[in-house]
């Protein structure tokens, strides 16, 4: 299988400055990712967690190119992020869950019509793609409001219809079910699912959300202090703590320390 996401020996950091008395303040090197390393095969689901300051978000921006890693490697889809971010924009899908990337004011058709522009997209190819993600989504009943009247979950299903209106193969996830309610969230949940099983995309997810793993995830990556803690099978991981009845016990288990580091898989 070839290796659509490739990290090799990455770290990130940030000079920061913590104010010491009234005129002086210190600067201070905080590593937020270091000595980084996995790969992601195409077609895969993985999922990427770890908790509030582990280095996640710091990762996926430099995946998509909005951060350069400070040392280390970096190629996403063939491309160095960081230097061919318009070029891997056309083989990437970004969703963030507390951001949108559509146009507030604009009726979710419009801003659709948008994206092709940007992405340059084919009419009939774009017109084919939004039937089926319309259908799939379930968004025809809304197309025509403007984002800001859209609840929550319409919203975050019109972030993922235009993620995928490119049809790229690659697509990564940062908090998709993020205050979702039960109903929208297993739609949510089935639409992935299905993208990756029937179309082959290759997806990466980041989420607090442990039944999204349990449900959508055959490869769980864990992250904690900038480096890696566990790369496996959920299987895998819940080996490390065979005591526990629950991912989510195991998990915390693993980000306290309690549970031994396990090889890679």
């Amino acid at each position: 299988m070839s290796q659509v996401i490739q990290v090799r020996d990455v770290a990130r950091t940030f000079t920061v400055r913590r104010k010491k008395g009234l005129l002086r303040a210190d600067r201070l090197v905080v590593e937020a990712v270091r000595d980084l390393t996995f790969d992601v095969a195409a077609g895969e689901f993985v999922g990427y967690l770890g908790p509030n300051g582990a280095g996640k978000s710091t990762t996926i921006k430099m995946l998509t190119g909005i951060l350069a890693p400070s040392a280390g490697r970096i190629r996403v889809a063939g491309l160095d992020p960081s230097r061919r971010r318009t070029a891997l924009a056309r083989r990437v899908g970004v969703v963030f869950g507390q951001r949108t990337t559509l146009w507030w004011d604009l009726p979710l058709k419009d801003s659709f019509t948008l994206v092709r522009h940007l992405y340059r997209v084919d009419r009939e190819r774009h017109r084919a793609r939004l039937a089926e993600l319309c259908e799939v989504l379930d968004l025809g009943p809304f197309l025509h409001k403007p984002v800001r009247q859209l609840s929550l979950g319409q919203r975050m299903r019109g972030d993922i219809a235009a993620a995928l209106l490119h049809d790229p193969p690659v697509l990564i996830l940062d908090e998709p079910t993020i205050g979702l309610d039960v109903v929208t969230k297993a739609a949510v949940r089935g639409f992935l699912r299905g993208l990756n099983a029937e179309r082959g995309t290759t997806v990466l997810l980041t989420t607090h959300d442990l039944g999204d793993i349990e449900r959508l995830c055959r490869r769980v990556m864990l992250i904690d202090h900038g480096r890696l803690a566990f790369d496996g099978t959920v299987d895998q991981l819940m080996a490390t703590a065979p005591e526990e009845t629950s991912i989510e016990d195991v998990v915390t288990r693993l980000y306290t320390g309690a549970a031994p580091e396990t090889p890679r898989a």
